[in-house]
């Protein structure tokens, strides 16, 4: 296994490589790293040509990964994603034919095109890390991370997600537009090589398999878990919203910020990393109650409020 340390390095490393494709998102290259190492999946949310594929492509690239690209649409089959029995004539028997979501990385691309019979095909891939087809089990590989996308305004043929769905998801991420001088550097090299033939492989999945498991035991001390429940109680009991975040969350929020805190350097959860991945881990799982939006609520607001509003534990440090 790699030592504590080793984590950072090589975390450091990944986000130099994506940074360098991905400019001026820092934060949410950050932010996805931590969704890899805690093995969380993430939903980005945002118009098209923000560079959502680039940065899956790029972060691929740099661990060397094997990444699929589902383009999800109305007449997409559960059998597309996932796979299908075939029948031999040959031998007379039914061989299994692997799917496109047996590969490290799957983009899905407009999750939200597809049917809720497809998209829930996804369900047993994302939680349980497997494909059952016809009684019979496949694991599928690992690492394995599902990034998918979906447009915020174009709604004319969509199927929205779910609650049970949505809250597979560890992280909601949105790159949004770059800034004036970011776009004028971005367009002052348009025509220059491909900026993925600038990404070198700088991880192996075997060092992500063991960097996953470092993270799982970075120390989170009590005072921090009875602050992640405090967060989410408040979710559940403020009067905007209807359905406040589940358990499944908290075990996502405290799982994030062990990797948060891996990546930093440490080996102990500080309040800091908590409130570092909530904001993002936390309002798609939350529904506003009737008239919230009337009064110019959103959940991203509520979770920052409920931030504000909480007392942070103090003198939290090593075990």
């Amino acid at each position: 296994m790699l030592p504590d340390a080793e984590v950072s390095k090589l975390a450091e490393r990944v986000l130099q490589q994506v940074n360098a494709v991905i400019v001026g998102k820092a934060d949410r290259v950050r932010l996805l790293l931590c969704a890899l190492l805690s093995r969380r999946h993430i939903l980005l949310e945002d118009v098209p040509g923000t560079g959502k594929t680039l940065l899956v492509r790029a972060l691929a690239r740099s661990l060397g990964a094997s990444v699929a690209r589902l383009q999800f649409t109305p007449d997409l089959l559960p059998s597309d994603v996932t796979g299908f029995s075939a029948y031999d004539p040959g031998t007379g028997e039914f061989h299994f034919r692997p799917g496109p979501i047996f590969h490290h990385l799957i983009l899905v691309d407009e999750i939200n095109r597809a049917s809720p019979k497809t998209q829930a095909s996804l369900l047993e891939c994302m939680e349980e890390r497997q494909v059952t087809v016809d009684g019979t089990t496949y694991p599928l590989p690992q690492p394995f991370l599902v990034l998918a996308t979906q447009n915020p305004v174009e709604q004319e043929g969509t199927f929205p997600l779910p609650e049970a769905q949505l809250d597979r998801f560890g992280l909601k991420l949105a790159l949004g537009y770059p800034d004036r001088e970011i776009e004028a550097s971005l367009l002052a090299r348009a025509f220059e090589s491909d900026p993925l033939q600038r990404v070198t492989q700088v991880a192996t999945m075997e060092e992500i398999i063991q960097a996953q498991a470092v993270c799982a035991q970075v120390y989170l001390d009590g005072s921090l878990r009875r602050y992640i429940i405090d967060i989410l109680e408040a979710t559940r009991n403020h009067h905007d919203v209807a359905l406040g975040a589940s358990p499944r969350a908290g075990l996502a929020v405290a799982a994030l910020s062990q990797a948060h805190a891996a990546i930093s350097g440490r080996d102990y959860v500080l309040p800091d990393d908590i409130k570092a991945v909530v904001p993002a881990a936390l309002p798609h799982r939350i529904v506003l109650a009737a008239g919230a939006r009337w009064r110019e609520q959103n959940p991203e607001i509520i979770v920052q409020q409920i931030l504000r509003s909480l007392a942070v534990p103090t003198g939290v440090g090593r075990r």
